[in-house]
C-alpha cells in the first residue's frame, strides 16, 4: 500500500468532495456548491497542511469509514462527532496520524448535520471548472461517494501545525438570521413578513446541499400566480405555492417561479450548515 490513495469502507448517508466551490458561472446555469460550512472545511486543511482552497470530504449525519493507503495525516472539525482509528478513540478537531491500511471512522453527528475530514495533500478527484466539489444539482464534480470508491491523494505540503486541539463553536441549538426585503417582498402581505420574522420555523428532514426547507407559519400572498423563472442567489428564500419557505444553500437551481425573500445567508452559512 504505497499508492496516495483513500479507499471508501462505508460512504454514509451523503459524503461528498468538496472544496470552494466554482463561483462566477451562474449566469449559465452552473451552482456554486462548495463546502456549506466553509470555515470548518478552512480548519481541517489547515490542521494537516494544506491550502486552504484543498478539496475534503463533506459528510452528512452518519459519518463516513475510510482506509488510506499511504500515511496521511488527518483531520475531523464541523459537527462534533466520535472519531477512531483501528478503533482506537483519537481527537476531533486536531490533526491526527493515519498509518496506511488503518481504518478510519468517523462517527454519526453528535450535534448538527456535517462533518469535515480533510487529509494531507487534499482529495485530487479531476476538477470541472476549477473546482472539485460534487454539484448535486448539475452532476459536475465527482459522485457521492460510495463503498468501494479510491480517491486520488496529493502531494502533503509543509508538515501542519502540531495543536492539541482546535476550538471550534458548537452547532446552534437555535438560529436568529437577519432578513432582508427581496425583489419580490411586493407579492407577500404586510401580515406574511410579520410572521416570517417572528414566529419559529423548524428545519424540515427534507433539506438537503441544494436548499433548506422549513417547516413553519404559512406565508399569505398579497397576489396570485407565478413568476417568469429568475435566477436564484445563495439565501433566497423561495415560497412555493402551497408549502413552507425553502432557503437556497451553496446549490441553487439556476431558476425558480416563486416570489421569494432574501436573507443576509453569507455570514450565516456555515451556522445554517449545522
Amino acid at each position: 500500500m504505497t499508492d496516495r490513495a483513500l479507499a471508501v469502507v462505508r460512504a454514509g448517508a451523503l459524503t461528498t468532495v468538496q472544496d470552494r466551490g466554482r463561483p462566477g458561472h451562474a449566469h449559465v446555469g452552473v451552482p456554486r456548491s462548495g463546502a456549506l460550512d466553509a470555515p470548518a472545511a478552512a480548519l481541517v486543511n489547515r490542521l494537516v497542511g494544506n491550502p486552504p482552497g484543498a478539496a475534503v470530504l463533506e459528510t452528512t449525519l452518519t459519518g463516513c469509514a475510510l482506509r488510506p493507503r499511504c500515511p496521511v495525516t488527518v483531520a475531523v472539525g464541523g459537527a462534533p462527532c466520535r472519531v477512531t482509528v483501528d478503533g482506537r478513540p483519537v481527537p476531533w478537531g486536531a490533526p491526527v496520524d493515519v498509518p496506511a491500511g488503518a481504518l478510519l471512522d468517523v462517527g454519526a453527528a453528535e450535534a448538527g448535520v456535517r462533518a469535515y475530514v480533510g487529509v494531507s495533500g487534499g482529495v485530487l478527484v479531476e476538477p470541472v471548472l476549477g473546482s472539485r466539489s460534487t454539484d448535486l444539482l448539475s452532476g459536475l464534480g465527482p459522485p457521492p461517494l460510495a463503498d468501494g470508491t479510491v480517491l486520488p491523494l496529493g502531494r502533503p505540503g509543509e508538515p501542519p501545525a502540531r495543536v492539541d486541539v482546535a476550538p471550534q463553536p458548537a452547532p446552534a441549538a437555535e438560529l436568529v438570521l437577519r432578513v432582508t426585503p427581496g425583489p419580490r417582498a411586493d407579492w407577500f402581505t404586510p401580515e406574511a413578513l410579520r410572521v416570517f420574522t417572528t414566529l419559529p420555523y423548524r428545519v424540515s428532514s427534507a433539506s438537503n446541499r441544494i436548499g433548506l426547507r422549513l417547516d413553519g407559519p404559512a406565508l399569505p400572498r398579497s397576489r396570485t400566480g407565478e413568476l417568469p423563472s429568475e435566477g436564484m442567489v445563495l439565501g433566497a428564500v423561495q415560497v412555493p405555492p402551497g408549502d413552507g419557505p425553502v432557503v437556497s444553500l451553496a446549490a441553487p437551481p439556476p431558476a425558480g417561479g416563486s416570489p421569494r425573500l432574501r436573507l443576509r445567508l453569507p455570514a450565516y452559512l456555515a451556522a445554517v450548515a449545522q
